[in-house]
């Protein structure tokens, strides 16, 4: 998704393009306001369709300055920055107002870099992921709040999980979505393939990882048919 700075009465992140070890051109958002107190920084994203989904994921990639490697920072310099969420069913954009948004969670690094790693030009990344939900409303923007930190956020990826489609004892279950809680199993009803009925009610359940779970029941072919290859084939 394409950040875009959220306007509020602060100083804001700066768009930096670049090039990856590839030379492949890579944008990154970054703040680096460590000597100034009172810091309050906001960037956001433009509003990301949930597409039915009611529990979402979203991974971070970022890297992040070690206060001790900067001298005089001590004291304003911070080594976290915040992310936060606002459900909506229309592109409110620039309208949002920082009261608006949820908490979720504080990202911390496991890595900092120090002035030895930029000279060496090693980058070290970091990796987070949080979740989302239950979200009922058509999409969401995420934000990111910097209260002093030195950061580079690198890239964005939101995603949710499905259970693919698969056939099961001669029953078709199809593509879906997660349930909004972690824990939560969804009961999923199949569909016998061509040729054949239901001797129990085939049905499945839907993890909140995207596995299928618990087969119940199935699907037996039809006199003259027998099963080959997930289906019912004539014998004749």
């Amino acid at each position: 998704q394409c950040l875009t700075s959220l306007y509020f009465p602060s100083l804001q992140w700066e768009e930096i393009g670049e090039v990856d070890e590839n030379y492949a051109p890579i944008h990154t958002y970054q703040v680096c306001k460590v000597m100034e107190q009172n810091q309050n920084n906001w960037l956001q994203t433009n509003l990301i369709l949930t597409q039915g989904s009611q529990r979402v994921f979203v991974e971070l990639q970022f890297t992040l300055r070690d206060c001790n490697s900067l001298p005089g920072g001590v004291g304003t310099c911070k080594e976290t920055f915040n992310m936060f969420y606002y459900e909506s069913n229309d592109d409110e954009g620039r309208n949002l107002r920082e009261s608006q948004y949820s908490k979720v969670d504080t990202i911390a690094a496991d890595e900092s870099f120090t002035e030895l790693d930029l000279g060496d030009r090693v980058m070290k990344l970091n990796t987070e992921v949080r979740d989302l939900g239950p979200l009922m409303k058509k999409g969401f923007y995420l934000a990111f709040q910097d209260l002093g930190a030195c950061i580079a956020l690198v890239s964005v990826r939101v995603f949710y999980k499905k259970c693919p489609f698969i056939v099961r004892n001669l029953a078709q279950f199809q593509d879906t979505i997660t349930g909004s809680d972690s824990s939560q199993l969804l009961e999923v009803a199949g569909n016998c393939v061509n040729n054949s009925v239901a001797e129990d009610l085939p049905r499945m359940h839907c993890s909140a990882e995207g596995e299928w779970l618990v087969p119940i029941g199935k699907c037996v072919c039809q006199v003259g048919f027998e099963e080959m290859n997930d289906s019912c084939q004539g014998m004749y």
